[in-house]
């Protein structure tokens, strides 16, 4: 398929998801998904209680709320991490260049993005409501466009596919070659991949790739990016994706027999009703990209946005909960 597929993101990744055994308790995880995904990207490893000088195994830390202040409290000790937490956040994330996406612990106090229990006190007591945590929370910031994700969503495909599909056309945008003719490829490799996720936006790109005369190379490309990662902000709605697959079936409407189309109007269909990931009917349209050599679709990314070896049609069930 496209050329442009080939890339290698730079993921940031918690340490104990498989790197090292810097959890509180002593131990690691051992994520399937990070395992999977490991081939195909750079990762960037980091433990942010570590950095700060806590040690493994040590005493656990939890976020206390007091009025609208958060504290990263230790109850065991009595001390607050709270500002070496920050500082080293905010250092490491300056830091930070070419990254394309983040894959943390959940329920982290440090790396938790939306499900760290939030106390009133460091004494025992049932938690108020759940947030993200520090080193989390600062990633929201300071990379609101780039995806974020834990390990626990990774099992609904939904997610996982938008995740992966943010995160290698995020890459692909990162190492594309600083010229207009790179970006005229990529925007026309990324045309139905667009037209799925936002079509306002997939305008608001052609636009920018089409009147570039009265600004610099930098600026076309800074304004393209900006609408780009606007077209990604959200999960495309499963009635975009079938659309953009029906315009594709137009494409082969005199190969096809009458058996063929049924059966893969039958795969929209079950797609439509949750019962399989878009990753099926991408496949079986892939098969008629290479049977019938038909050239446009062969170079649009929407049919291959990440590695074959990253597809996994298996899901924790709640894959419908994304149909909005």
């Amino acid at each position: 398929m496209n050329k442009q597929a080939s890339v290698l993101p730079v993921v940031v990744v918690s340490k104990c998801l498989g790197f090292a055994r810097c959890r509180y308790n002593g131990i690691t995880i051992d994520d399937d998904f990070v395992t999977q995904l490991k081939p195909y990207v750079q990762y960037q490893p980091v433990c942010p209680e570590v950095e700060i000088g806590l040690g493994v195994p040590r005493d656990p830390i939890r976020i206390v709320r007091k009025k609208d202040s958060d504290r990263l409290m230790q109850p065991a000790t009595g001390r607050d991490h709270t500002d070496k937490m920050l500082d080293f956040s905010k250092e490491f994330l300056i830091s930070l260049t070419g990254v394309d996406g983040f894959f943390l612990k959940s329920r982290s106090p440090s790396c938790g993005i939306k499900d760290v229990k939030i106390f009133t006190t460091t004494d025992k007591s049932p938690a108020i409501g759940k947030d993200s945590g520090f080193f989390g929370r600062m990633v929201l910031q300071r990379f609101p466009h780039l995806p974020v994700e834990d390990e626990g969503r990774m099992r609904n495909f939904r997610i996982r596919e938008h995740f992966l599909t943010k995160l290698f056309t995020f890459a692909r945008f990162r190492t594309l070659e600083r010229t207009m003719r790179a970006l005229v490829d990529f925007h026309s490799a990324h045309k139905l991949m667009l037209m799925a996720y936002h079509q306002a936006e997939l305008r608001n790109c052609g636009r920018i790739v089409a009147n570039q005369e009265k600004l610099s190379v930098g600026e076309v490309f800074g304004q393209y990016g900006e609408h780009l990662h606007k077209a990604f902000a959200s999960v495309p709605r499963y009635t975009s994706n079938i659309n953009v697959l029906m315009h594709a079936l137009g494409y082969f409407k005199k190969e096809l027999s009458a058996k063929e189309k049924k059966f893969f109007l039958t795969s929209l269909e079950r797609y439509r009703t949750g019962k399989i990931p878009l990753s099926v009917n991408l496949g079986i349209v892939r098969s008629w990209i290479v049977r019938f050599n038909e050239t446009y679709l062969e170079q649009q990314i929407y049919f291959e946005p990440y590695p074959e070896g990253l597809v996994e049609i298996t899901d924790s069930g709640r894959g419908r909960n994304l149909r909005k």
